[in-house]
């Protein structure tokens, strides 16, 4: 048991200081044995050796074990065979490569004989009898040196000028002249009629119908052609003087000598 300590009520001024001193001496006592122990266990902590733990030693790889895996004949024939779809595939792409070219190729030199080595030409314009329409002859023309061209005529269109629009007239071929397909050597020629029965036409010159002829055709260089056909559309721009104008008026507005002529070329515009 602990002492019992005196009252305080009943001490004098120096024993309450002696017995504060006495207190004061038991406490650091009691310090210092508590600190005893953590100072010897932090001592033993420095001395102890310190222990590196290990590295794990090195699995050494075995490449011999897996070569097996490539002589088993199951692997090889996959292998074998994904090889040769690579090279099946490989070679396809080549030859669609070069068909594709081959066609491009064909299809440029269909274009370049529909377009520089057929000429399509405005031969005449003539007025019929019956006072109100026209016939006019087409020319076609083939100047390739590598054999005929195929040409397959489709009905030739008229329009003439009203006011900023264009107005289709009436066209038909003479004698089915103008229609089915023509085998040209060299030179064809066919006849269309149109009448141009049109109110208040464009006078661009002097007492002269503004019209336009559009002649559209499929050529190809084989008879029996497939893919290989390409349309030529050829627009003709003439002024053609009407039934019963008057010869000596359009001389004086537009200071003509001579007769004028039935129809005046112009160039396509």
């Amino acid at each position: 048991m602990s002492e019992q300590q005196p009252d305080p009520e009943t001490l004098s001024s120096a024993q309450k200081d002696e017995l504060i001193r006495d207190l004061r001496r038991q406490l650091a006592a009691v310090q210092q044995t508590a600190r005893g122990p953590k100072r010897e266990l932090l001592d033993e902590l420095r001395e102890a050796p310190t222990k590196t733990a290990a590295a794990p030693a090195a699995t050494p790889l075995k490449f011999g074990r897996h070569l097996g895996l490539w002589r088993s004949p199951i692997v090889l024939g996959i292998v074998v065979a994904l090889m040769l779809g690579f090279a099946v595939d490989a070679g396809v792409g080549r030859y669609q490569a070069n068909l594709v070219k081959q066609q491009r190729q064909a299809r440029l030199l269909l274009e370049n004989a529909a377009m520089r080595s057929l000429y399509v030409e405005l031969k005449r314009i003539v007025p019929e009898a019956d006072g109100k329409s026209f016939r006019m002859t087409l020319s076609l023309q083939n100047t390739s040196p590598d054999g005929p061209l195929y040409v397959m005529l489709n009905p030739v269109t008229v329009y003439v000028q009203s006011g900023m629009t264009w107005q289709q007239v009436p066209s038909k071929p003479v004698d089915g002249g103008g229609a089915g397909v023509v085998t040209l050597v060299k030179d064809y020629a066919y006849d269309v009629t149109f009448t141009p029965d049109v109110a208040n036409w464009a006078e661009l010159i002097p007492g002269y119908m503004h019209v336009r002829i559009q002649d559209d055709l499929l050529v190809s260089q084989r008879a029996q052609p497939g893919d290989d056909v390409v349309e030529r559309r050829t627009p003709i721009y003439v002024y053609l003087k009407p039934h019963g104008a008057n010869d000596e008026d359009i001389k004086a507005r537009s200071k003509m000598s001579g007769t004028p002529p039935v129809f005046i070329p112009m160039p396509p515009h």
